[in-house]
Protein backbone atom coordinates (compact mmCIF):
# COMPACT_ATOMS: atom_id res chain seq x y z
CA UNK A 1 0.00 0.00 0.00
CA UNK A 2 1.34 3.39 -1.39
CA UNK A 3 1.21 6.24 1.41
CA UNK A 4 1.57 8.90 -0.51
CA UNK A 5 2.40 10.16 -4.36
CA UNK A 6 5.25 10.79 -6.91
CA UNK A 7 5.16 14.51 -4.95
CA UNK A 8 5.22 13.47 -1.43
CA UNK A 9 6.01 9.58 -1.12
CA UNK A 10 5.67 9.16 2.70
CA UNK A 11 2.70 11.90 2.56
CA UNK A 12 4.77 13.84 4.92
CA UNK A 13 3.47 17.28 3.00
CA UNK A 14 -0.26 15.79 3.35
CA UNK A 15 0.12 14.81 6.91
CA UNK A 16 1.40 18.09 7.64
CA UNK A 17 -1.08 19.93 6.51
CA UNK A 18 -3.71 18.25 8.71
CA UNK A 19 -1.27 18.84 12.11
CA UNK A 20 -3.52 21.29 13.94
CA UNK A 21 -0.89 23.95 15.08
CA UNK A 22 1.86 22.94 13.73
CA UNK A 23 4.95 25.15 14.35
CA UNK A 24 7.27 26.80 11.80
CA UNK A 25 10.09 24.78 13.00
CA UNK A 26 8.29 21.43 12.98
CA UNK A 27 7.37 21.93 9.23
CA UNK A 28 11.33 22.71 8.63
CA UNK A 29 12.32 19.10 10.21
CA UNK A 30 9.07 17.34 8.39
CA UNK A 31 10.15 19.25 5.01
CA UNK A 32 13.98 17.81 5.30
CA UNK A 33 12.68 14.49 5.54
CA UNK A 34 10.49 14.53 2.76
CA UNK A 35 13.44 16.21 0.85
CA UNK A 36 15.76 13.25 1.62
CA UNK A 37 12.99 10.65 1.09
CA UNK A 38 12.87 11.73 -2.73
CA UNK A 39 14.44 9.52 -5.09
CA UNK A 40 17.69 11.14 -6.37
CA UNK A 41 16.68 11.60 -10.21
CA UNK A 42 13.99 13.37 -8.61
CA UNK A 43 14.23 17.55 -10.10
CA UNK A 44 13.15 18.59 -6.62
CA UNK A 45 12.38 22.11 -7.37
CA UNK A 46 10.09 21.17 -9.84
CA UNK A 47 8.19 18.65 -7.21
CA UNK A 48 8.67 21.49 -4.76
CA UNK A 49 6.60 23.65 -7.39
CA UNK A 50 3.92 21.09 -7.83
CA UNK A 51 3.63 20.66 -3.98
CA UNK A 52 3.46 24.48 -3.66
CA UNK A 53 0.72 24.50 -6.20
CA UNK A 54 -1.11 21.31 -4.79
CA UNK A 55 -1.41 22.53 -1.19
CA UNK A 56 -0.03 26.42 -0.58
CA UNK A 57 -2.39 28.02 -2.46
CA UNK A 58 -5.13 26.84 -0.59
CA UNK A 59 -3.26 27.84 2.94
CA UNK A 60 -0.98 30.58 2.37
CA UNK A 61 -0.73 31.35 5.94
CA UNK A 62 0.04 27.81 6.56
CA UNK A 63 3.74 27.55 8.31
CA UNK A 64 4.12 24.87 5.87
CA UNK A 65 3.37 26.69 3.09
CA UNK A 66 6.34 28.97 4.09
CA UNK A 67 8.64 26.60 4.31
CA UNK A 68 7.38 25.43 0.96
CA UNK A 69 8.56 28.78 -0.22
CA UNK A 70 12.05 28.62 1.69
CA UNK A 71 12.94 26.04 0.11
CA UNK A 72 12.15 26.97 -3.25
CA UNK A 73 14.04 30.08 -3.44
CA UNK A 74 16.85 28.65 -1.48
CA UNK A 75 17.34 26.32 -4.23
CA UNK A 76 17.67 28.81 -6.54
CA UNK A 77 20.52 30.56 -4.97
CA UNK A 78 23.02 27.77 -4.10
CA UNK A 79 25.88 28.69 -1.88
CA UNK A 80 29.44 26.97 -1.09
CA UNK A 81 29.61 26.46 2.52
CA UNK A 82 33.52 25.03 2.76
CA UNK A 83 34.79 21.76 2.01
CA UNK A 84 37.93 20.99 0.85
CA UNK A 85 37.86 23.21 -2.65
CA UNK A 86 37.31 26.55 -0.61
CA UNK A 87 40.28 26.16 1.54
CA UNK A 88 43.67 28.31 0.44
CA UNK A 89 46.43 26.39 -1.09
CA UNK A 90 49.91 26.98 -1.27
Amino acid sequence: MKKGDDLDPKGLIFEAYRIEGILKSECRTIFLDWALSLPMETDTAQTLRALIEKYAKDAPQHPMSEVMHEGLVGMAAPRRRGGWRSRARD
